[in-house]
Parts: structure tokens; C-alpha cells; sequence
């Protein structure tokens, strides 16, 4: 179990590396984040009031609704990370390094993703929005990445008429790159993989997986729709790397099983070593 006082420090490091692609990459060349981050960003342009003041009057209303929707952990480790951020923001005025918005929006991106994907990593959130859309998932038919997606893109959409639509196409671009740069923090760049297998000779099979590669399998009870034979079927979970060996594996035991391989998000416990969620 991580202590609190790791995961304080882990949200300040995370609210610091986001402040730097923001103040560094992004807002010297109108690019800006979504979500109230890019809402306080507009808002700040428009009143000449500071973008620190912004990021936490505004993520206010959804603390308030977050701490009693969805509990107290989550909101103050979020509130902790609103408010290093503003703290950040304030103290850090670093040179542009690059006037290129081409350049800027690339490396921005990364950087305010590696950011948020640490924030997110060691249990907050730097965005109210993403509190709202965890509520509005239980009410609506929409996934909470589509609910996000929806708010980005209609913030992202009209920083354009706050400074250009260059400004917000870019912006655009940044905010994907983010996407998937917190993806990459949050899950690693090892991803996992599934394993379904179908196949007449269930025994050798999972001897050569767990024997030779050290992989758990299960056994799972099957039964053939058409023929209503009945059959054995494995499961495992492997890294991206280990996905041929495996095949490879399987083939030389049973070259006619039937392989499925799919995505999983995470992993623990068993044979397979994989770090644990700090949510």
C-alpha cells in the first residue's frame, strides 16, 4: 500500500510536468489542454485575471459534487493536484523554447500527458470534468471517454474564437497526443494480452506454457454450440512480447487449436508480475 505522503509528492512531480508543457510548449504559442484547464486558459485571455485563479474556481463545483457522488479519496487527492498546479503556475515562468506551433504542439503534448498520466498513475485528476462525466456514465449510455471526448472537443473547438482557429486545430493535435501519452504512463508501453485457446490437447498445451514460460493458466470448462462436444478451454495473460512465443507454443502441441488474443487494461497476482493500480 502506498502511503500518502509518496502519493502527494507523485501528484505535486506529475501537476510540475504539466505546468511545464503548458507555460513552456503550449500557451506562449496559443495552443491550449482541455477540459477546465483549457476553459481557464480562455478565461484568463479574456479578463487578464491569472490562469491560476481560474483552475481552481472553477473545478470547485465539481469537487463539491465529486466529494459527495463519488467520495472523499479521489476529490482532495484531486483538489491536491488543482492546487499544485496553480501553485506551480505561478512560480514558474520558464522561456519559450520554440516559437514553431508545430513544434510546440507535439512536445507540449507529450509533456502534459507524461503529467497527467503520473496524476492519474498515483490516484487524482487535474480536470472537474472528468468527475462529471464518471456521474453522468452511470445515467447515460455513454462510456466516460466519450462523455470527456464530447467536453474536449467542444472546449478545444471554441478556443477559436478566443485566439485563432489555427490556434484551436493545433490545440486539437495536442490534446490527442496527450491522449495517448497518458495512455502509454497509466498502462506502459509492455502491454497485455489475452489468451483464449480451444483445443483437444488442453494438458499439453498448458504444460508448455506454464512450464516453459512461467505463464498461470486457467482451465475453463467449454462446450461446442454446434456439436455440443465438450472441451477444455485455457486462458493466460502474456506481454505484447511474449504473443509469438506463445503461438509459437501452442502451434508446435496442437496446430489445429483455435487462438484468440485480445487487450486487457491490467493484471495482478499469480505468475504474472505486473504493477499494481494506485486507484
Amino acid at each position: 500500500m502506498i502511503g500518502y505522503g509518496m502519493r502527494l509528492i507523485g501528484l505535486a512531480l506529475g501537476a510540475f510536468i504539466y505546468t511545464i508543457g503548458l507555460d513552456v510548449f503550449l500557451v506562449p504559442n496559443h495552443v491550449i489542454d482541455g477540459g477546465v484547464v483549457g476553459l481557464s486558459l480562455m478565461a484568463s485571455e479574456i479578463t487578464g485575471i491569472s490562469f491560476s485563479v481560474f483552475i481552481i474556481a472553477l473545478n470547485i463545483p465539481f469537487f463539491i459534487l465529486g466529494f459527495r457522488k463519488i467520495g472523499s479519496i479521489f476529490t482532495l487527492l484531486s483538489l491536491f493536484s488543482v492546487v499544485a498546479l496553480s501553485v506551480w503556475s505561478r512560480v514558474i515562468h520558464y522561456a519559450p523554447v520554440t516559437s514553431d506551433p508545430f513544434l510546440s504542439t507535439i512536445y507540449g503534448g507529450i509533456i502534459i500527458g507524461l503529467g497527467v498520466g503520473l496524476i492519474i498513475r498515483w490516484g487524482g485528476s487535474l480536470d472537474g470534468t472528468e468527475i462529471l462525466a464518471i456521474i453522468a456514465d452511470k445515467k447515460t449510455p455513454f462510456s466516460v471517454g466519450e462523455i470527456i471526448m464530447f467536453f474536449n472537443l467542444f472546449i478545444l473547438g471554441a478556443s477559436g474564437f478566443v485566439f485563432s482557429w489555427d490556434s484551436a486545430m493545433y490545440s486539437l493535435v495536442a490534446y490527442f497526443i496527450a491522449y495517448k501519452m497518458i495512455d502509454i504512463v497509466t498502462n506502459g508501453l509492455d502491454e497485455m494480452k489475452g489468451i483464449l485457446i480451444v483445443t483437444s490437447m488442453h494438458e499439453e498445451v498448458a504444460h508448455s506454457i506454464t512450464h516453459d514460460m512461467g505463464r498461470a493458466v486457467t482451465l475453463l470448462n467449454g462446450e461446442g454450440a454446434y456439436k455440443r462436444a465438450k472441451t477444455m478451454v485455457l486462458y493466460c495473460v502474456v506481454s505484447r512480447l511474449e504473443v509469438t512465443k506463445v503461438k509459437e507454443a501452442i502451434h508446435r502441441v496442437d496446430p489445429h487449436s483455435f487462438v484468440s488474443i485480445f487487450d486487457i487494461n491490467e493484471a495482478q497476482g499469480g505468475l504474472f508480475k505486473r504493477r499494481v493500480s494506485q486507484h
